[in-house]
């Protein structure tokens, strides 16, 4: 297991926190396989009933790690082939693998947020079957700030959870959302002072119920109310591979990191 993330697990329940403190949380290309791996690991593991998933330090995650651009850019076409083919029988590739494997797990999936939730640390907790967070919260579907759409999963979760115009002028505009509001929208379940006790404690009462009532529930909600598994996936690959890396992207990045306003053509 990568130093990115570690787990442990202690009476039923998993903890998985994203270790990175020191930036924010943020993903690097280590980090994205690191946290898929996690969950990966956890599946088929009759000890686990419920997972606790957390930031260590002020954030739980910064999204994406600005200098991985540069790697994207530099390796575009083996970059654009794993979005669009995933690991032989999966149907997530590997940017989407840290939030869907949440959903591919058969327990349930807590989020303890704080401080930053931002880009694919948003995508990432909204993968989780519940977010507990912190009233610093500050919550963005960041992506277009960088010129980018979000494609971590976000058409598996987000349909389940906001209404179609709401979720396109998150994703159009990257706002910032603060605690009250995420809550409001949905995109939070509850706000906590300290949101990863709160998630530790209701994963300890998760664990008194029946581990089929857990599954099956979890299965019942995933299987009705979202998109079909895979459909989705492909079509933010398709959609992401056509947009990354081109000039406008590219633009929007030099743009924030020279503190300019971007000139698109």
């Amino acid at each position: 297991m990568s130093d990115r993330v570690t787990i442990t697990i202690n009476d039923n329940v998993a903890e998985v926190a994203l270790s990175r403190p020191e930036k924010m949380n943020a993903l690097d290309l280590e980090m994205f396989r690191a946290i898929g791996e996690a969950g990966e690991s956890l599946k088929g593991n009759k000890a686990v009933r419920a997972v606790v998933l957390h930031g260590q330090g002020a954030n739980f995650c910064a999204g994406i790690d600005t200098s991985v651009f540069g790697t994207l850019i530099a390796e575009i076409d083996d970059i654009r082939e794993q979005m669009l083919n995933p690991p032989a029988g999966e149907v997530a590739n590997l940017f989407q693998k840290p939030s869907f494997v949440w959903q591919e797990l058969g327990v349930p999936v807590i989020a303890a947020l704080q401080g930053a939730v931002y880009g694919g640390g948003a995508q990432i907790a909204l993968g989780a079957d519940f977010r507990i967070a912190a009233p610093d919260v500050r919550f963005s579907i960041m992506e277009s700030k960088w010129g980018l759409i979000p494609d971590m999963g976000i058409t598996q979760n987000l349909p389940k959870l906001l209404r179609a115009d709401q979720a396109k002028e998150l994703m159009m505009t990257g706002r910032i959302l603060d605690a009250p509001e995420a809550l409001s929208l949905g995109l939070v379940t509850r706000l906590a002072d300290d949101p990863l006790n709160a998630a530790r404690s209701f994963a300890a009462e998760l664990v008194t119920r029946s581990p089929e009532v857990l599954r099956d529930a979890k299965r019942l909600v995933e299987e009705s109310w979202s998109a079909t598994d895979g459909y989705g996936l492909k079509l933010e690959a398709e959609l992401q591979a056509k947009i990354i890396a081109s000039p406008n992207q590219v633009e929007a990045v030099m743009a924030n990191v020279q503190k300019r306003k971007p000139a698109f053509k």
